[in-house]
């Protein structure tokens, strides 16, 4: 996933600072450059460029502040949006619940879907005013914008984990099946979407080593971008297949009565899984009553291996009930 790092802090709304990664300026002056040596360039100036480039922003971002809001939405956790050129990261942590991962993750898309109409009617409207002839370059921005945002539909929902579409597979599987073997499921599902990429780019190859100049760059160009796609794809359904497989060996694990998440209520496992960020030591954070037993580093807060929040450990004793004699 990009990370802040190496990314530019564009502004800050809603309590959510949204990021652009640098890569995207390298994307954009490649992927024009092609399109002059193809002559593939649609408008009278490299300016309705930028401008079609800041709608497509503006369409990715609309898209990530649905998974922000949303998540906020069922009590969830949400933190930043960093742009890059495969697209945008909204950073959320809903809570651990089938119901409300589905709703977090299926609002990004459901943007997609509200503005199609809003833009055929934007297409229709330039195709009645006569835009073709009076304002070319206007017209093909709106019937630009029109397929970037369907194009982004289609691709997010495609059954692919960790894409949308593979997240919002893997929230459905989460009713029947559970939290892990749901996980493990779309991961595999996953990982057979990179094969299908994979094997999408074999027939470029003898056109790759056929082709010569310009045409020979776009291809290489398209080669890179499903490359980037597939690690991308792979690293991540790798990962939750690795995740599924813990969580399956935590499950097995005794629990520690007497304490309960206050997020997700669940009890605290057993055992030395939680490091000092002092010394490194690993313990017992209930046990130890918070206290690192090499350097006495005291915490008083500490993080749930369910749902990934942070409460203070005092809250996590449950209230006893008041019994009247």
């Amino acid at each position: 996933m990009p990370t802040k790092q190496g990314a530019i802090r564009l502004f800050r709304l809603f309590g959510i600072t949204v990021y652009l990664h640098w890569t995207w300026f390298l994307a954009f002056l490649i992927l024009t450059d092609l399109q002059r040596e193809l002559g593939q360039q649609e408008y009278s100036s490299y300016l309705w460029n930028a401008l079609e480039i800041l709608c497509l922003f503006l369409i990715v971002l609309i898209h990530e502040f649905g998974h922000q809001l949303a998540c906020r939405q069922v009590g969830g956790r949400t933190n930043d949006i960093v742009l890059w050129p495969l697209g945008g990261v909204a950073y959320v942590m809903p809570p651990q619940r089938p119901g409300a991962q589905l709703w977090s993750i299926a609002a990004g898309p459901l943007v997609n879907v509200i503005l199609i109409p809003l833009l055929s009617l934007l297409v229709s409207a330039s195709s009645h005013l006569g835009w073709y002839d009076t304002h070319p370059d206007l017209y093909e921005l709106c019937h630009e914008l029109w397929k970037i945002n369907l194009v982004l539909l289609a691709f997010n929902l495609l059954p692919i984990y960790p894409l949308d579409g593979g997240q919002i597979l893997r929230s459905l599987l989460w009713f029947p099946l559970g939290r892990i073997k749901s996980l493990m499921t779309a991961s595999v599902i996953g990982l057979a979407g990179v094969a299908a990429i994979i094997l999408s780019a074999i027939p470029e190859l003898p056109e790759l080593l056929r082709a010569a100049g310009p045409q020979r760059n776009a291809i290489l160009f398209n080669l890179v971008w499903l490359g980037l796609m597939a690690t991308f794809i792979l690293r991540n359904c790798w990962g939750g297949f690795k995740q599924a497989r813990v969580l399956a060996a935590r499950a097995k694990m005794p629990r520690r009565e007497g304490f309960a998440c206050p997020s997700c209520h669940a009890a605290p496992l057993q055992g030395d899984l939680w490091r000092c960020g002092q010394c490194g030591k690993s313990f017992d954070i209930f046990l130890q009553h918070g206290q690192c037993p090499q350097c006495g580093t005291q915490f008083n807060a500490t993080q749930c291996l369910e749902c990934g929040l942070t409460s203070p450990i005092a809250s996590w004793t449950p209230k006893l009930p008041v019994i009247d004699v």
